[in-house]
Parts: structure tokens; C-alpha cells; sequence
């Protein structure tokens, strides 16, 4: 096994599980924050800014598993 493939079976893909993990969180918490407040327009927009922060989260850490597997797959040749 080579060295890219040891650090990111190693660092990278718990690091990235670790980070959807919480991407998830935040817009589930945005979800119930959105629906929870639903009279205060306030926190309601609060809430909408973390499911937007939350799905942007989630499309990073989604570039960033498809970006390493591609790296992966050219270290291998």
C-alpha cells in the first residue's frame, strides 16, 4: 500500500465522514429551527441560513471524496 492510500484511508475518509456527520447536524438543525420558529421571521431566517450552510457543507465534503478518489485512481497507474 502506498503512502497516499495509507493517509487517506488513515486521516482523510474519517476526517471526511466526521465533517458530513456534522454538515448533516447543522442543516437538520436548521430544519427544526426553520419549523420550530415558525411565528419569529428572525429565526426563521436563521434557520434557513444553516440548511443553506449545511448543503453547502455537505457538496464540499462530496468535491472533496470525489477529488481524492480521483487522485487515487492516477496514483495507481
Amino acid at each position: 500500500m502506498n503512502i497516499i492510500n495509507k493517509v487517506t484511508a488513515e486521516i482523510i475518509n474519517p476526517l471526511i465522514e466526521v465533517l458530513f456527520g456534522l454538515a448533516i447536524a447543522i442543516f437538520v438543525w436548521g430544519i427544526i429551527e426553520f419549523i420550530w420558529n415558525s411565528g419569529n421571521e428572525e429565526k426563521k431566517t436563521t434557520g434557513k441560513q444553516h440548511m443553506i450552510w449545511g448543503l453547502f457543507g455537505l457538496f464540499i465534503m462530496m468535491a472533496v471524496a470525489g477529488i481524492i478518489e480521483i487522485i487515487e485512481a492516477f496514483v495507481e497507474f
